[in-house]
């Protein structure tokens, strides 16, 4: 009987394709609230897709590549992302691997 290789989460991510739309559908609300106010950026850690990335003095949301998870959504200690579902047609393809 043959094992089963595990998969690396990136050999898993792999199998993800993404429809990305022209507009985001997350949103950081007040850019201050970062720059000010977290100095964690704990968004740039918890998010598994690495969608945020913290860039000198501003947060730069990757959006096309958002899994979708809702993490940011609850996750934020300041609530100041805006976290909603894309535009039908748009965002996660999942693949079965």
């Amino acid at each position: 009987m043959s094992e089963k290789k595990c998969q690396t989460i990136e050999e898993k991510q792999y199998l993800v394709r993404f429809n990305a739309d022209t507009k985001s559908h997350l949103t950081v609300m007040d850019a201050d609230v970062c720059l000010n106010h977290c100095p964690d950026k704990i968004c740039t850690i918890f998010c598994p897709a690495e969608v945020y990335k913290w860039e000198e003095i501003r947060m730069h949301v990757g959006y096309e590549g958002c899994h979708e998870c809702g993490s940011c959504r609850i996750g934020c200690p300041h609530q100041n992302i805006k976290w909603e579902y894309p535009k039908g047609g748009h965002g996660i393809v999942f693949r079965l691997g």
